[in-house]
């Protein structure tokens, strides 16, 4: 009975990571034929067919195409390790300039690493509502998460004429994915290069 009983729960352990594989192979495909074929012209029946499963196992999955273009974005906050940029804001001695040189690295590697993610959600955000919501709401959240670190500054720490929420809009015009993606698919720069200049003029703009 005891052997049994441990067979059963190890089908159980084994079928539930066959799924959660099943899961990341239709992500992956989905995720090249968006980057490759553009939202519009990427069908379900197509990502099945690039994931090897049946298209009803892609809406059990993921409900629908918005559905999966959603988890890729959950995926994307994951890779950019938020609590490495958080550890780095409240670390002892984080002055303003070590702040903001966190805060830039965070975008360089959420860039750098779902890029392609971002630019999807706000492309297909322009027929999905749901998806715009999802692109909007990742910028609201970067923001109030600026605006808190701006506000917490003392006094005299940003430069004059600038108050917190001027400080966030001038953030968002330099360190944005259209400058990443200008600066290092068009103009070459490596993304340590384009960090190291976002950190240097944060500074130069941010502070007085």
């Amino acid at each position: 009975m005891a052997t049994e009983s441990g067979r059963r729960r190890y089908d159980s352990l084994r079928r539930e990571e066959q799924a959660r594989q099943t899961r990341a192979d239709i992500a992956h495909a989905a995720r090249r034929l968006f980057v490759s074929r553009g939202w519009a012209a990427t069908t379900v029946r197509d990502v099945a067919r690039e994931a090897g499963v049946s298209a009803p196992t892609v809406y059990a999955a993921y409900r629908n195409k918005a559905g999966l273009a959603l988890a890729l974005a959950d995926a994307a906050d994951l890779s950019a390790d938020a609590p490495r940029m958080l550890a780095e804001l409240e670390a002892p001695g984080a002055d303003p300039g070590r702040q903001l040189a966190a805060m830039a690295g965070y975008d360089r590697r959420l860039f750098e690493r779902a890029g392609d993610v971002i630019l999807l959600l706000r492309e297909a955000g322009r027929t999905e509502p749901e998806l715009a919501s999802a692109y909007g709401d990742g910028r609201t959240r970067g923001d109030e998460t600026r605006y808190r670190v701006f506000a917490s500054w003392p006094a005299g720490v940003l430069r004059a004429g600038l108050d917190a929420r001027t400080a966030v809009d001038v953030y968002a015009a330099l360190c944005n994915i259209d400058v990443y993606t200008t600066l290092t698919a068009e103009r070459g720069w490596s993304a340590d290069l384009v960090e190291r200049w976002w950190s240097a003029a944060l500074v130069r703009e941010l502070l007085d």
